[in-house]
Order: C-alpha cells, then sequence, then structure tokens
C-alpha cells in the first residue's frame, strides 16, 4: 500500500512538473534528423530556398531601381545587402521548420553590435596594422599624400564603412552561418569548416576577383580557418563579422591597396607598393603577402590562449 501512495504521489508530481524537456531537434519530421543524408537534403533545400529569395529581391529591385545593376560602389552594396537578406531569411525559414532560434545560426540579436563585434574589428585593424608595417619596414609601402580632401573623407569613409560591414554580413553568414552549423551535424565542426572555407577561398577566384590568385585564395582559406576558430570558441559570428569587416575596410580606404586583387576608387591616399609579390603580396593585395601568414599564424595562437577550448558553448 505504502509502495503504491508513493508511486501515485510520484506520477502526481511528475504530471503537475509538465512533460519532460526535449532537447533542440527532439521530435523533428525524419527529414530533419541529423543523420548525413538528411542533414544533406536540408543544406540542398536551404541553398534552393537562397537562390530563389536572393533571385526574387534581386529581380524585384532591378525593376523598381535599374541603377542597382550597375558594377558601382551603390549597386555592389545593395548587391551585398540583398544576399544577407536572402541567407538571413531563408535561416529563419529553417529555424521554425527545425524549431531552432535564429541565434543558433551565429548571430543572436541579443549580442547584435556588442563586445565581441567591436574586438573583432579591432583586431582586424590590428591585423592589417602590424602586416603594411611590415611591409613598410622593408621599403616595399609607402602611404602617400592625400586622394581625397574635405567632404569626400567623410563620404567615402562612411560608403566603405557601410559597404564592408554589409559584406562582412553576406560573407560570414552564407559561409559560416546556417550552412556550417547544418554541415556540422553531419561530418563534425571542422571537416565542415575545412570544407566551407576552401569554397570560401575558391569564390575569391572568380570573375569579380580578377586580380586574385591562388596565393591569396590560400591566404583566405587560412583567415577563413580562423573566423571559424572565432566562431567555434565564442559561439558567434559577432567577432568574425567586425573583424572581416575592418580588414576589408583598411585594406580599400586607409591603406589604399588592392583588396583581393582589386582596386577600388574612393581610397584616402595615392599609396604605392613596389617590391616581390612574396613581400607584398602584388596585384592581389597585403593578403597574399608572407608576413600576413605569419601575422594570422600569430592570431590562431592568441585567440586559442584569449578564448581556450574548455569555453567553448554548444550552439543548438
Amino acid at each position: 500500500m505504502t509502495e503504491e501512495r508513493d508511486l501515485s504521489a510520484a506520477k502526481v508530481a511528475e504530471s503537475a512538473a509538465g512533460p519532460p524537456a526535449e532537447p533542440p531537434g527532439a521530435g523533428f519530421p525524419v527529414f530533419l534528423r541529423d543523420s548525413i543524408p538528411f542533414v544533406l537534403l536540408r543544406l540542398v533545400l536551404y541553398l534552393a530556398l537562397f537562390q530563389t529569395i536572393g533571385y526574387g529581391l534581386s529581380a524585384l529591385l532591378v525593376r523598381m531601381a535599374p541603377w542597382t545593376a550597375a558594377q558601382s560602389v551603390a549597386g555592389l552594396l545593395i548587391q551585398e545587402v540583398l544576399s544577407f537578406s536572402a541567407a538571413a531569411g531563408t535561416a529563419l525559414i529553417m529555424a521554425r521548420a527545425e524549431r531552432r532560434s535564429f541565434g543558433a545560426y551565429g548571430l543572436p540579436v541579443r549580442n547584435a553590435f556588442g563586445k565581441l563585434f567591436w574586438q573583432g574589428a579591432l583586431l582586424g585593424l590590428a591585423e592589417l596594422c602590424a602586416v603594411m608595417s611590415l611591409i613598410a619596414v622593408f621599403g616595399a609601402y609607402r602611404f602617400g599624400p592625400l586622394a581625397i580632401h574635405g567632404a569626400g573623407l567623410l563620404r567615402w569613409g562612411l560608403t566603405w564603412a557601410f559597404f564592408f560591414l554589409a559584406v562582412g554580413f553576406s560573407e560570414e553568414f552564407l559561409f559560416r552561418g546556417y550552412v556550417q552549423f547544418t554541415l556540422a551535424k553531419g561530418i563534425g565542426f571542422w571537416p565542415a569548416a575545412v570544407f566551407l572555407s576552401t569554397l570560401f577561398a575558391a569564390a575569391h577566384l572568380g570573375k569579380g576577383n580578377a586580380g586574385e590568385n591562388w596565393v591569396g585564395a590560400l591566404g583566405i582559406l587560412v583567415i577563413g580557418l580562423f573566423w571559424c576558430l572565432t566562431l567555434r570558441r565564442t559561439g558567434s559570428l559577432w567577432f568574425a563579422v567586425g573583424m572581416h569587416a575592418s580588414f576589408d575596410f583598411g585594406e580599400t580606404f586607409l591603406f589604399s591597396v588592392p583588396n583581393s586583387g582589386v582596386t577600388f576608387e574612393g581610397h584616402l591616399s595615392k599609396a604605392t607598393m613596389h617590391g616581390a609579390a612574396w613581400l607584398t603580396g602584388g596585384a592581389v593585395g597585403p593578403e597574399a603577402s608572407i608576413f600576413n601568414f605569419v601575422i594570422i599564424g600569430l592570431l590562431f595562437y592568441l585567440f586559442h590562449r584569449w578564448y581556450p577550448a574548455k569555453a567553448e558553448p554548444t550552439r543548438e
């Protein structure tokens, strides 16, 4: 009798407490589970939706404002904003289907432009300053006279700040957001990171980066892996977005050198670089310089100490 009362009391307590908590993803439809075939199915679905939404937004905008299709700075900015909008919008749809929060894919809104973002932005500028200082010490870089003055300084400075912030969001979320999270479920974080960082590097060898070469692409692969480390240790892409944006801004505007093989208008000075390509990066820019590889190697070590592995959060 006593056992029956205890069992009854236990059932009442369990009923009052509600159903047991389920881990994220429990009870998903079969096609959303984390076996490799269904992970690939989710990725195909995500990419198909991304392409559809992106094409639809682009077509609508070009119809309303034809100038946005031009390869002007404004047109390129709009394209980057649309790319991120399509990637994030598709991730929101997948988040509902997978019963996860959007923040699980690397951009939690509660951390927007917080400490991690500004740490990344400062580190991106510090990395570039270190690389350019070493190139200058060897006599291969000269800042030169100012190329723009007065109101042009503010206009171009803000233009490139907004542009590369959009690039940071677009490229980081597309290569290290939903796709990295989902592929890692099937094959593990670092195999997914290597594969996607290789795609990230290969994408920079396309027609939009005519001056890029395999050395520059290798530098992009390495920095992509570093940004994967920052994602792994912080559970967030905010650090990588800030660092990505500030490094590109520093190359194009502050130091006025090629960025992934492209020399843009509206740079701060009439800077010059001369010397061996291994030293300066040549037509690619400083990301292909031997010094950039050395500095990134140092950053791996410093970040490993800064955010030790035991502090890694679980992203679900």
